[in-house]
């Protein structure tokens, strides 16, 4: 394994959309072109299946330094609600392209922290989605909780009205790799949400774990797990920490990559990880996502429905995400488009009446059917190419670059078709590349993505 891990490691994207960010055709994008596939996805899928939403909210009262996402720190509250009132008016700009009321299947709120805002606060921004929206039959409506901010309040706030499933980011017990990261959470926090949580009748409680940390050694990794096991939840993303310190806006600038365990740490406390949560019974869905059989993502995954997005694995698919927010994206399946990040600016293009995004991509044809391959990889860890609808033109040269890949026991490979092998999960991204032709068609000049392993 160590030999494959040197082979493979490099850097690769993790594949929430394809084509990935960085090979975007933004110079032929336009926001009338957006607007178009969005009016076109949601009159196909409304009715059928109903639409998702993605709200990000940015603001974070201290600076965690393993984070890339983007946030803005403050510990001023007087934010919440002109911001909260600039997504309610994006929203009424993407109400006024859809012929009918909307039905909202899935609904997520990420950040930043989303319990930096009040209970009331997070209420206001529900029923405000409501008012012209309506919740699907099967609706499942998640959130991010911080445990060190998460109160009682907020858990039943957001049960009113409708939120089903929570998130708590946990990381890592350990002192020493909590101060390197600037999280300090003691466990009983974590255990107070949880229970919280379960008593107010959440039925989907995750927690996120995180290996790879600067200074975490496997003994912190099996730590933490130990913890998080006696706490039961229902779901867990147990994922690589993905160092990007050239990416702007975060903190990762603070600790070397001396301080990071190798790549075959990083693997040995991945699988050792793997093996103690299967002891008590939790199943590895897609790529770092595990849950009890009770959980709607495993049922998700037995059934085939398992999708992918840029809200990561999600329970069921929805044609149309609306990403509301700054520097949230949308994805029509026709199209992606992406906020712009500046708070400012966001506001301010939503005040003159603007759909605040700045770049984005239309999908062509042979885009379409790589991201259908793409797909299923990530989410069932197979697909297969049996009918024309699944074939395009550089299936050949996809196939030839898999062949080390089937050689080194990665994957199971015939004419029409292609599995995952159990050795080869842990190298899902390095066999989703072969098939991204915008990566092949040019290498980026720059360093884009994080590390494969």
């Amino acid at each position: 394994m160590c030999s494959l891990i040197d082979k493979y490691n490099i850097p690769g994207p993790r594949y929430t959309s394809y084509p990935t960010v960085p090979f975007w055709d933004t110079a032929s994008f336009s926001g009338k072109k957006w607007q178009v596939t969005v009016e076109k996805s949601f009159s196909e899928s409304n009715e059928r299946e109903g639409i998702s939403l993605y709200i990000h909210l940015p603001f974070c009262e201290n600076m965690c330094t393993f984070c890339g996402c983007h946030k803005r720190i403050t510990k001023r509250h007087d934010v919440e609600v002109p911001y909260i009132e600039s997504v309610l008016k994006e929203w009424s700009l993407y109400l006024d392209l859809f012929d009918e009321r909307p039905v909202v299947k899935e609904l997520h709120l990420g950040g930043g922290t989303p319990t930096f805002f009040s209970p009331e606060n997070l209420k206001m921004l529900i029923n405000g989605i409501f008012r012209k929206a309506d919740r699907a039959e099967n609706y499942e409506f998640s959130f991010e909780g911080h445990p060190n901010n998460t109160t009682k309040e907020h858990l039943q706030a957001l049960y009113d009205v409708g939120f089903r499933r929570v998130s708590f980011g946990v990381q890592d017990y350990n002192e020493t790799v909590q101060r390197a990261i600037n999280r300090i959470q003691p466990f009983e926090n974590v255990k107070n949400v949880t229970q919280w949580a379960r008593e107010i009748g959440y039925t989907s409680i995750g927690h996120d774990i995180i290996f790879g940390l600067p200074h975490q050694t496997l003994a912190h990794v099996l730590e933490t797990i130990s913890k998080t096991k006696s706490l039961e939840p229902d779901r867990l993303a147990f994922y690589s920490y993905a160092h990007v310190p050239w990416l702007k806006g975060n903190g990762q600038r603070g600790y070397k990559d001396e301080d990071l365990p190798s790549a075959e740490e990083k693997r040995l406390q991945y699988e050792t990880g793997k093996i103690e949560l299967g002891k008590v019974g939790y199943e590895e869905i897609g790529m770092d996502h595990f849950a009890l059989k009770s959980d709607s993502l495993y049922e998700s995954m037995a059934e085939g429905k398992l999708h992918r997005n840029f809200m990561g694995y999600t329970a069921s698919k929805t044609q149309l995400m609306v990403g509301l927010g700054a520097s949230s994206i949308s994805d029509s399946w026709y199209g992606f488009a992406q906020n712009v990040k500046s708070l400012e600016e966001y506001q301010h293009l939503v005040d003159n009446n603007i759909i605040p995004i700045f770049r984005g991509h239309i999908l062509s044809e042979e885009d379409t059917v790589v991201r259908k391959h793409i797909l299923n990889l990530m989410c069932q860890m197979e697909t297969s190419w049996f009918n024309d609808a699944m074939q395009f033109e550089a299936l050949p040269a996809v196939m030839e670059r898999l062949k080390e890949m089937k050689e080194d026991g990665l994957l199971e490979m015939n004419t029409y078709q292609l599995r995952i092998t159990e050795k080869g999960r842990p190298f899902v991204r390095n066999i989703c590349m072969a098939f991204d032709l915008k990566l092949h068609e040019k290498t980026p000049e720059t360093r884009l993505f994080s590390m494969t392993i």
